[in-house]
């Protein structure tokens, strides 16, 4: 089955990047013209930006347009925490709402951080996590479709780690963590109830299991007056 447009217009982008014809710091051709190079409406290719602007490939700057993303410092950030521990810890109570849940062919990029073949798929979630009913985050998921075959999507939305450990017998090891700083898009501002100049942190999260197998792929907008990352070195 084949992939969505918006997928496979993300995918030669990303394959564009990838083989140095748009290099850190170009900027990219406007979306109408991007639009009519594809042969599709601005919303498709707008869907494809955006997933590339998540995943860090891609940047949008206020007024100037779509670059590619300049290679950022990284700082190491220890654990692994679902968001509903990280709210318990905060006095909070933790709830969702599942904006989308769809299982389609992996993107290149969720082939390369999951390391799936060509045809496999993955389950792509997105979620608005709340505390105490106050928007706190826009997340988007993806997991090998074959590990959550058969399981409910309630329960999968609700609490992703318990489901997985409880019928899966998945042990969750270890997570490699980015986070920049970025403009939210009108999108995700309405979902967050904030002001489309407000600022967000980007948090890009690949979970791996003790045996060192990638499982999950999370790209997360926290509201920045909402949250803060801690760190202890």
């Amino acid at each position: 089955m084949a992939a969505p447009v918006y997928i496979q217009i993300h995918d030669e982008i990303h394959e564009a990047i990838e083989a140095g014809r748009w290099v850190p710091g170009d900027k990219i051709p406007a979306e109408r013209e991007l639009a009519e190079q594809f042969g599709v409406s601005r919303m498709t290719l707008r869907q494809a930006v955006m997933m590339l602007v998540d995943e860090g490939i891609l940047e949008r700057r206020v007024g100037s347009g779509t670059y590619v993303a300049e290679r950022k410092v990284q700082e190491q950030l220890n654990g692994v925490t679902s968001f509903t521990e990280m709210m318990a810890a905060a006095g909070k109570v933790a709830t969702s709402r599942t904006i989308s849940f769809h299982i389609g062919k992996a993107s290149n990029s969720e082939q390369e951080q999951l390391q799936l073949g060509d045809d496999d798929q993955v389950l792509r979630m997105e979620r608005v996590r709340y505390g105490n009913d106050e928007p706190i985050a826009f997340e988007v998921a993806s997991i090998p479709a074959s590990l959550v075959d058969g399981l409910a999507r309630e329960s999968l939305a609700n609490s992703l780690y318990r489901t997985l450990s409880e019928q899966r017998g998945l042990r969750i090891g270890h997570a490699q963590q980015t986070v920049t700083a970025a403009a939210v898009t009108e999108r995700v501002a309405e979902y967050l109830a904030i002001k489309r100049s407000d600022p967000v942190l980007v948090m890009r999260q690949l979970t791996f299991d003790t045996a060192g197998k990638p499982f999950e792929y999370v790209r997360t907008q926290y509201v920045g007056s909402r949250f803060e990352f801690f760190l202890e070195k």
